[in-house]
């Protein structure tokens, strides 16, 4: 995928606006040059989903909710990312479902905890992305989701059961607690080495201060 299949036009900035102020309208989308200081973000744990390098000494974090539009405009950004420093960084995705204003953003976090105690978390990670115009307003998107699940050559039943579960609830909310106490307030968040970015908002803004970091930890 070449950059300029994923840095972000100016109809996808107007989107990522757009929901960054319906989620956290006291937010400043700034150029993503500088990093802001916040509440201590929870470094990576055991039951954290990673993807990149997990030795590495820069660590991006992002707080995302999967029926969110603007976390769908990053998603070709942070794939372009891992790309590109895969084996100089790692990435750690935490949920944090906007529940108030997206009513199927629960059952998306918990459909892909339940596909992840298969062994497919990213797999359904990507699907729900891909896919977010589908279910994003249905009324019955749990059969979007164990449709998915069919895909994914999951046990759907298990898949059902464990959406249900008190392991797959709590995982959510555990994800969901972090980014309260480290001042999440919309989405997507993302923290860089445990300082929070001001949105960067294109993948070049992005590929910067990843590089900075990466300067800065020699």
């Amino acid at each position: 995928m070449k950059t300029s299949h994923v840095a972000l036009t100016v109809g996808a900035i107007i989107v990522v606006l757009v929901g960054w102020s319906i989620a956290d309208r006291g937010s400043a989308f700034q150029d993503g040059k500088n990093m802001s200081s916040a509440s201590e973000v929870e470094s990576v744990g055991v039951d954290d989903w990673v993807r990149g390098n997990p030795d590495a000494s820069v660590t991006l974090i992002e707080y995302s909710d999967f029926q969110c539009p603007a976390c769908a405009t990053y998603e070709p950004v942070v794939h372009q990312i891992l790309e590109e420093f895969d084996s100089q960084m790692k990435f750690v995705y935490r949920h944090f479902p906007l529940r108030s204003i997206h009513r199927n953003a629960e059952g998306a976090a918990r459909a892909a905890e339940a596909a992840g105690l298969q062994g497919k978390f990213w797999e359904m990670h990507d699907r729900l992305f891909d896919g977010q115009s589908a279910w994003a307003q249905s009324n019955n998107a749990q059969e979007t989701f164990e449709f998915y699940a069919q895909e994914l050559g999951l046990d759907v039943e298990r898949f059902r059961d464990d959406m249900k579960s008190g392991v797959v609830k709590d995982r959510v909310n555990e994800d969901y607690s972090s980014g309260t106490a480290a001042r999440v307030g919309g989405t997507p968040t993302f923290f860089l080495n445990g300082k929070k970015l001001d949105s960067p908002a294109s993948y070049q803004a992005f590929k910067v201060l990843i590089e900075n970091e990466l300067k800065n930890q020699q």
